[in-house]
């Protein structure tokens, strides 16, 4: 049996959780929504490159309107709206809460795929997913509670989790529909991206905030570096290995390999951020792990 879309879930979990660091540090710098802006941008810039160089055109005009169609819809509600959701539940709850929210993406995204694919998971596969889940979820419960702005109030907040977690599911279940017949997950992305940068650039536009968020990139020069850096590892080269997971295994087992940043960023925390070492956080990613070992092992 081949394990190639599990092993590619799990090297986009990796490629994220690195990425992340390099998203923290600029997000600290010019705030959330204009990263936002600038990494959809750079991510299509860096796609139509690659587009180029293996199949010769910038942007899959040929696709078709369906492909387009599953790819557009799924780049509109996982990358602009999901992550606007899932920054709004930032600020009004923390990045902990959030986050804990956002491991029901894959819960989520196995049921939208049983009932749009039929795809079902084995008695074993079904108990690595909930194992998985459970020790993520462990690994963001021990992590240190942070203060919020309380912009918002804390169902609001959970409510936009939620709203995150669902954008991702149903944009997992679009990208799937997008790849049928082995397209490419390269060309797949930058449909998905060139979506995402219509949507965010252009309520930018209509904000009057198109000029501000290029301006904050030449006066912060240092943050243009981050951001390219993570563009590169993260809706590049993350993000295709993610649908090149999907193109090979289950959307449960995937989206479940794919949720695995918070256990990878543990000892990145530690020895970037100098963060106390929980050994109950440790406990919690053996326990994701051991669940990981199911799935690769069903």
């Amino acid at each position: 049996m081949t394990i190639i879309g599990e092993l590619a879930a799990l090297l986009t979990s990796i490629s994220w959780a690195g990425t992340s660091v390099l998203f923290t540090k600029a997000t600290q710098q010019v705030g959330s929504i204009i990263v936002n802006r600038i990494r959809v941008l750079l991510a299509l810039i860096f796609l139509m490159l690659l587009n180029w160089a293996f199949y010769g055109y910038l942007l899959p005009f040929d696709a078709g309107t369906d492909r387009w169609l599953w790819f557009a819809l799924s780049g509109a509600i996982g990358y602009a709206l999901g992550d606007a959701f899932l920054f709004q539940s930032f600020l009004c709850i923390g990045a902990q809460r959030s986050m804990l929210m956002m491991s029901l993406a894959p819960l989520m995204s196995a049921g939208l795929a049983w009932v749009f694919f039929g795809e079902t998971l084995t008695g074993i596969q079904m108990f690595g997913v909930i194992v998985t889940l459970a020790g993520i979820a462990w690994v963001i419960l021990r992590r240190r509670s942070e203060t919020n702005n309380q912009v918002c109030s804390p169902v609001q907040g959970v409510l936009f989790g939620l709203g995150a977690a669902t954008g991702q599911a149903v944009g997992y279940v679009l990208s799937k529909q997008g790849l049928m017949d082995g397209f490419s997950p390269i060309a797949g992305n930058s449909i998905r991206m060139l979506a995402a940068v219509i949507v965010l650039w252009g309520l930018a536009s209509i904000q009057g905030k198109a000029k501000e968020t290029v301006n904050s990139m030449r006066e912060k020069p240092k943050v243009f570096g981050w951001l390219t850096m993570a563009a590169i590892t993260g809706p590049v080269l993350g993000a295709t290995l993610s649908l090149f997971a999907l193109q090979h295994t289950q959307v449960g087992i995937a989206s479940t390999l794919i949720a695995l940043p918070p256990v990878f960023l543990l000892p990145v925390s530690w020895l970037v951020f100098k963060e106390k070492f929980d050994w109950g956080a440790v406990l919690g990613t053996l326990v994701a792990i051991g669940g990981v070992a199911l799935l690769f092992l069903a």
